[in-house]
């Protein structure tokens, strides 16, 4: 299979701090690292939801475009679900 192009974006809670959103990117970036290779990473900041999701108005957005195998983004999106702190994903493929 050869690799396809992605884009992922990522809406993580701010309830912790800042601090601990970019802790939680930067377990998802090694997850992509460790699956294919990250072409650009766009770091928007912390923004103000369009509603409300779980009690908070505002989320860390950041935006990565990556190249993997078409298998990679089925895994990807499940840790993604399941993992806590984490309040939106869309994850397409160009």
């Amino acid at each position: 299979m050869t690799a396809k192009t992605y884009e992922a974006m990522l809406v993580f809670s701010v309830k912790n701090g800042e601090e601990s959103a970019k802790e939680l990117f930067e377990k998802f970036k090694a997850l992509i690292e460790e699956n294919g290779t990250i072409a650009n990473v766009d770091e928007w900041g912390i923004r103000k939801l369009a509603y409300e999701i779980d009690y908070e108005t505002d989320g860390y957005y950041y935006v990565i475009e990556y190249s993997a195998e078409p298998t990679f983004p089925t895994e990807f999106e499940r840790v993604l679900g399941i993992t806590d702190g984490v309040l939106r994903f869309l994850n397409t493929s160009k």
